[in-house]
């Protein structure tokens, strides 16, 4: 998953990090990757606090590029940190070049996610490069199942989403938000 942030942070880093003369031309590179792992370490921290709820609400909406979305701030916080610690990039370029990025990278991030035409991201791989721990996991697995509905994740439409669902979407080999479920649960 990494590798798709990074992608997504060289797509959108063109205006806010290539063309920025703020930032010398031999960190761009180094600056986009700080935004990946950033994104992926500031999510794994949101959901190590119990966010769990927080992360299902993004992938809900299309609230991921909304930057007064708690998530969205969270992460643009911390790229605006890291950047000024890791390149000695002042606060103001720094923020700029966050408040510019993550959106973008969340919202298409999001975008593929839930798009069942879309292979590129799937929900699995966003919850496994997150979570660490099986603790973690069914927090998640918790808000996927609160939301899972709105989701269509509700496969046999029971109201609920379990491991019903996920078999039921892996007998269908419906692709996208359904099969996810089924690889979450080993199937």
């Amino acid at each position: 998953m990494f590798e798709q942030l990074t992608q997504l942070a060289q797509q959108f880093g063109v205006e806010s990090v290539v063309k920025n003369n703020a930032i010398p031309n031999e960190h761009n590179e180094a600056v986009m990757t700080e935004a990946s792992s950033s994104i992926i370490s500031g999510l794994q921290k949101i959901v190590s606090e119990g966010g769990a709820d927080q992360l299902a609400g993004l992938f809900q909406g299309k609230n991921a590029q909304d930057s007064s979305n708690p998530v969205v701030q969270k992460l643009t916080e911390q790229l605006t940190s890291s950047l000024g610690e890791k390149f000695g990039i002042n606060n103001e370029t720094a923020s700029g070049v966050a408040e510019s990025l993550i959106p973008q990278i969340l919202g298409s991030l999001v975008n593929k996610a839930k798009d069942p035409n879309d292979s590129s991201f799937q929900i699995s791989d966003i919850i496994g490069a997150i979570s660490g721990n099986s603790r973690q996991d069914a927090g998640i697995m918790e808000a996927i199942s609160k939301y899972g509905g709105q989701f269509g994740l509700d496969q046999n439409a029971d109201g609920k989403v379990d491991i019903s669902d996920a078999m039921s979407a892996v007998t269908k080999k419906s692709g996208g938000l359904g099969s996810i479920l089924g690889k979450l649960f080993g199937k």
